[in-house]
């Protein structure tokens, strides 16, 4: 199957690799341009693209530009990325016509799923349900959901992610640099000893279930179940 095609559109050079980086790895192609002229030029060029990430605040032609020339040809879905948050920012860009606003910074994580969504939202595709159990514990990764011996449990976006790492590490003794590396990515400069924080937290959520995540002393944890 062919990939689909993703347009990143941000005039800074680090984002668009950040994006690019984690899409990729989703299995998706992608283009770059840094402007909105650039943009124009290559959405209308290649005319299969599934999806553009646009930033707002760029040289040449700002994102709003881009998606108003767009959606007089097109209804392909757009994220708008920005540094504002003000309600009328975001008014404005869903009067354009826009599928989800995302404020910078943001979690590149974060950012695939909702393209994913989107897209199986626009294409109609369904996906299968990715599920992890151990000890009680059962996590769906499509729903984003977690029940500890059939009781639901409310976790942070975070906290998912880190109860899922771990559990598809069972066994393995994984050092805080590990656990930052591939649950933070590139979301996260600072001392890694803030997965202690979020381990603690986890645990206190998880009641009983959180002696699973055992302590590696000098070096980071463990789940056991």
């Amino acid at each position: 199957m062919e990939k689909r095609k993703i347009l990143v559109v941000d005039d800074e050079a680090r984002m668009r690799k950040l994006i690019k980086d984690f899409l990729e790895k989703s299995g998706y192609a992608v283009l770059e341009a840094g402007d909105g002229a650039a943009a124009l030029d290559l959405f209308f060029e290649q005319q299969d693209i599934a999806l553009l990430v646009l930033d707002v605040m760029m040289p040449k032609m700002d994102g709003y530009q881009v998606c108003r020339e767009i959606r007089q040809y097109s209804k392909v879905p757009i994220i708008m990325l920005t540094a504002k948050s003000e309600e009328r920012d975001e008014l404005q860009g869903f009067e354009l016509g826009i599928d989800e606003y995302m404020t910078k910074p943001f979690s590149p994580k974060l950012l695939v799923a909702r393209i994913e969504a989107i897209l199986r939202r626009t294409f109609g595709e369904t996906v299968s349900e990715e599920v992890l159990e151990a000890g009680g514990i059962v996590i769906n990764k499509t729903a984003h959901s977690v029940t500890i011996d059939g009781t639901d449990v409310e976790l942070s976006f975070k906290e998912f992610e880190l109860l899922s790492f771990f559990m598809e590490n069972q066994g393995v003794a994984l050092s805080r640099e590990k656990i930052l590396n591939s649950v933070w990515n590139y979301d996260y400069f600072g001392d890694a000893r803030t997965i202690d924080t979020h381990v603690k937290k986890l645990r206190s959520k998880m009641g009983a279930k959180g002696d699973l995540i055992k302590t590696v002393w000098g070096m980071g944890y463990k789940f056991e179940a």
